[in-house]
């Protein structure tokens, strides 16, 4: 299996994707449709949201495919 590990970064924070464990429960795209947009490219834009929301939202994740790393 693949352990592609995608990454997106702003001044504050770090966040991984991992398509291939992603469930789509769309969690992030609900709660964050700004920074989490299907079918834009790239699909996450940190620099569309708050920080602290974003790691809430990231943190809903039930498959864990969106981590992140404060830094």
């Amino acid at each position: 299996m693949d352990n592609k590990i995608i990454k997106y970064e702003n001044e504050d924070i770090v966040v991984y994707w991992q398509p291939n464990i992603c469930e789509h429960a769309a969690l992030c795209v609900h709660g964050a449709p700004e920074v989490f947009e299907v079918g834009r490219s790239p699909w996450i834009k940190l620099d569309n949201g708050n920080s602290k929301h974003i790691i809430n939202i990231i943190k809903q994740c039930p498959s864990r495919a969106l981590t992140y790393k404060c830094k």
